[in-house]
């Protein structure tokens, strides 16, 4: 066993070496959340968010690079006017919801000129709060997973981007009837500072 966990740290570093001449760059973002959850129970429309991080960029070479990052997203929306019908033991109807969540997107990037980067990838999210449930209830489930896809402007130290999040798993921690997901729509803003 520490043969293989030696072995695969080698090749981690001998990788990260790689990367490094290549081009390694660090950042932070800001930006906003367009957000919803889509299900029995919620009222359709985007909501506004918050979300800011940072950013690193790894680029295997001119084209190609992995741009992980470590995001703080607010995703808000609003349930239905039914929604004590549905799920009797919440009691929150008509109301405004929000989740905040720690994000982790780990997106290939896709550079056909320098000026642009498309990213497309998986992000894991962990829920850090919300507004709805009880004491003894959550409503939501702790994590969420999704696919992340969009463009980025590269304006030297300067980014501008817009990406799509699409939920792939069920957050309803009510019941199994029915399935809740997030979706959104994030604008931002980024410097790169190494």
């Amino acid at each position: 066993m520490k043969k293989a966990s030696l072995s695969i740290l080698s090749v981690l570093i001998i990788s990260c070496g790689s990367l490094f001449a290549q081009g390694f760059h660090l950042g932070f973002k800001l930006g906003t959340n367009l957000s919803e959850i889509s299900g029995q129970g919620f009222s359709s429309g985007f909501k506004w968010g918050f979300s800011a991080g940072g950013f690193a960029e790894l680029n295997i070479n001119k084209h190609f690079g992995i741009q992980p990052e470590f995001l703080f997203n607010q995703t808000n929306t609003r349930t239905a006017d039914n929604f004590d019908e549905i799920y009797r033991s919440i009691g929150y109807s008509d109301r405004d919801v929000y989740m905040n969540y720690l994000s982790i997107p780990i997106l290939l990037s896709i550079k056909p000129i320098p000026l642009l980067s498309f990213l497309v990838g998986p992000q894991f999210g962990t829920k850090l709060s919300d507004n709805i449930g009880t004491s003894a209830l959550n409503a939501f489930k702790s994590g969420d997973f999704s696919i992340v896809g969009g463009a980025q402007v590269n304006l030297a130290w300067f980014k501008a981007g817009a990406r799509y999040v699409f939920g792939l798993n069920n957050l309803n921690d009510i019941n199994d009837n029915y399935k809740w997901t997030n979706q959104s729509i994030q604008l931002y803003l980024g410097f790169r500072i190494i």
